[in-house]
């Protein structure tokens, strides 16, 4: 098979066209694209359960995982008709029309552009103003090994069972966790990011030797980070069972909280993860099915707020918000 073949995929009922299928996109053990669309195929079913119905963010890497990259939100005119799209904005209010997974096909088609991994959005296309995912990013900092993060882990879902709320882990595919709350959808981006903050600060409270609630790097220490702007408007996050683009393919899995302590994020790769489903199946099956409360997240909030706590501070791209400190580093402050 050649550089310049093709292969034409029957998925949902459409043609599907891959170009160059034999490419090699990880360097490690060869995988090509062919073999990145047949993952994503093989995953399909707990794939859709968590993304179908939601705005993606590509991040096409057109020579590979080794290659340069670039992140694309509009979609290109010369798409096909068939793909399923809808009206994103980014914190500016730009505006594209971004593609929506509606089905394998549309990943498929993604895929075929280069795209290795899909950065998805925290609501459903259907309707924008309601937030259904709580994203909680434990990031690691320099300095800091895995088992730090897993310990994290466990403090993070110490305070989940004491408010009543089920999360459901997921490696990243690099060296952190997510850990993800399925929401009612009553609540709108301000209000799930102001949750995300109320919980970073919890466990920094709780466990100030080993989480940090600090948005300055500097201040931060060899720490584990609640990145909790994960959470603001229009930010996407690396979605479940995607590929990362990384020599060795490995997969951001959805993971049982028996497994945080049981496995690493390195060992989940493309080529191991039909066996792991095989054996175990989708850990995240029925978390569609049990969305949960904002409301005991707000009362921490609310109560940090009495206390005198400001908001935290917002990325740099974001428009000063109400009640939002200067955006200086603690260490900085102090020197001014």
């Amino acid at each position: 098979m050649g550089a310049s073949s093709e292969e034409i995929l029957e998925i949902d009922g459409r043609e599907v066209r891959i170009t160059s299928p034999d490419k090699v996109f990880f360097p490690e053990r060869g995988e090509t694209k062919l073999d990145l669309v047949r993952h994503y195929l093989r995953v399909g079913e707990p794939l859709m359960r968590t993304t179908r119905g939601r705005p993606l963010l590509l991040q096409r890497f057109p020579g590979g995982a080794d290659g340069p990259s670039f992140f694309q939100k509009r979609i290109p005119d010369s798409a096909p008709e068939w793909l399923e799209t809808t009206i994103v904005s980014t914190p500016n209010g730009t505006t594209s029309r971004a593609l929506v997974a509606a089905d394998l096909g549309h990943i498929a088609w993604a895929v075929n552009l280069g795209c290795i991994g899909f950065h998805v959005w925290p609501y459903l296309a259907a309707d924008a103003d309601h937030t259904d995912e709580l994203r909680l990013d434990l990031d690691p900092q320099p300095g800091t090994e895995f088992a730090q993060v897993r310990e994290a882990a466990h403090e993070l879902r110490g305070l989940l069972d004491e408010l009543g709320v089920t999360g459901y882990p997921k490696t990243t595919g690099n060296r952190g966790l997510h850990v993800y709350v399925r929401l009612e959808p009553r609540w709108d981006s301000y209000q799930v990011r102001f949750a995300a903050v109320a919980v970073a600060r919890e466990l920094e409270r709780r466990r100030p030797d080993l989480i940090t609630a600090q948005w300055w790097k500097e201040d931060r220490g060899e720490r584990i980070f609640v990145d909790f702007n994960q959470n603001a408007p229009h930010k996407t996050v690396f979605g479940a069972w995607c590929v990362r683009a990384r020599p060795g393919a490995q997969v951001s899995t959805p993971l049982g909280w028996d497994d945080v302590d049981a496995i690493h994020p390195d060992e989940l790769t493309v080529e191991s993860l039909p066996a792991r489903i095989g054996e175990r199946g989708d850990p995240w099956e029925v978390m569609n099915d049990d969305p949960q409360s904002l409301e005991p997240f707000l009362a921490m909030h609310e109560r940090d707020r009495a206390s005198g706590l400001m908001d935290a501070p917002w990325p740099p791209v974001y428009p000063k918000q109400p009640d939002e400190p200067p955006r200086v580093s603690r260490s900085r402050a102090k020197k001014s």
